[in-house]
């Protein structure tokens, strides 16, 4: 098979005319692999998005065509795919205030665009979630909040409008079926592709500790950060070792594996109800 893409978690592969998507054990933070590997995550991730694809099929179509017809040394870490034409843009739903968007809030009052009320603190829920596109950055630069004006002179009205659409019923049925699991998404960033009959379609990861931040509800407290079920460990562990965030990045120690590694199989059982097993 021929290797079409290969990025910061995933390989690409093309096989005929379907993707083999091959999901790693790589880490990233602040746009940077670290060189220590998180075992099973590629599994974990992957086994996690095609349980979230089947709660969301009733919203829309998904990407997948098998998570079984895959060469056998990727068993568990590979899906094959249809190929689609992907939308260029990060599509991020927000229901609380954290990370980047709280920044941005901080100095000018909105998220991407979209004005917020006063007094919000890191953590508060929102009154309504919202849309906040970025921009889909490559070769190492940052993504960049873009508003949906910018969007729409980018993908059209049309699709701009039913990207923001299905983002944020794909967030607010996810978020639902977490809560009555304890664990609040605080936020989530979704990928869509264009199949060849012009059909927008759900792509890559859903509703993963790589794309989204989770919280266990009982520790929510807004004022400051959250307890994370999430790579938001792995980020304050970065930033507590003065790395610039340049590459080479730093190795991470065998504690912070572990704990990484647990985090991502206790937001797996909680939220599917099954034990985790790499096989």
């Amino acid at each position: 098979m021929e290797l079409v893409h290969s990025g910061k978690i995933r390989d690409l592969y093309a096989d005929g005319d379907d993707i083999i998507m091959v999901a790693s054990d790589r880490i990233s933070v602040f746009d940077q692999v670290l060189p220590t590997p998180i075992p099973d995550k590629g599994k974990l991730l992957t086994a996690l998005s095609l349980w979230w694809f089947e709660q969301l099929a009733d919203i829309v179509p998904h990407h997948v065509i098998s998570a079984t017809e895959v060469p056998a040394e990727w068993a568990g870490r590979a899906l094959r795919c249809r190929r689609l034409e992907m939308v260029r843009v990060e599509c991020i739903a927000r229901g609380y205030l954290a990370g980047l968007g709280l920044r941005e809030y901080q100095s000018t009052g909105t998220v991407s665009g979209v004005p917020l009320p006063p007094g919000l603190v890191e953590g508060s829920r929102l009154p309504e979630p919202i849309f906040t596109p970025t921009t889909k950055a490559t070769g190492g630069d940052h993504d960049e909040f873009i508003t949906y004006d910018d969007l729409v002179r980018q993908v059209g009205a049309d699709l701009a409008a039913e990207l923001r659409r299905l983002t944020l019923q794909i967030y607010r049925q996810g978020s639902e079926i977490a809560a009555e699991r304890g664990i609040i998404i605080a936020d989530t960033k979704l990928e869509f592709g264009l199949d060849r009959d012009g059909s927008l379609v759900l792509a890559d990861e859903v509703l993963t500790p790589d794309s989204s931040r989770f919280w266990p509800a009982d520790t929510w407290t807004p004022g400051g950060p959250q307890p994370s079920l999430d790579k938001q460990y792995v980020r304050d562990w970065a930033r507590s070792t003065g790395w610039d965030m340049t590459p080479p990045a730093p190795p991470l120690p065998d504690d912070v594996v572990t704990a990484t590694r647990n985090r991502y199989i206790e937001v797996y059982e909680r939220l599917t109800g099954r034990e985790w097993s790499p096989r």
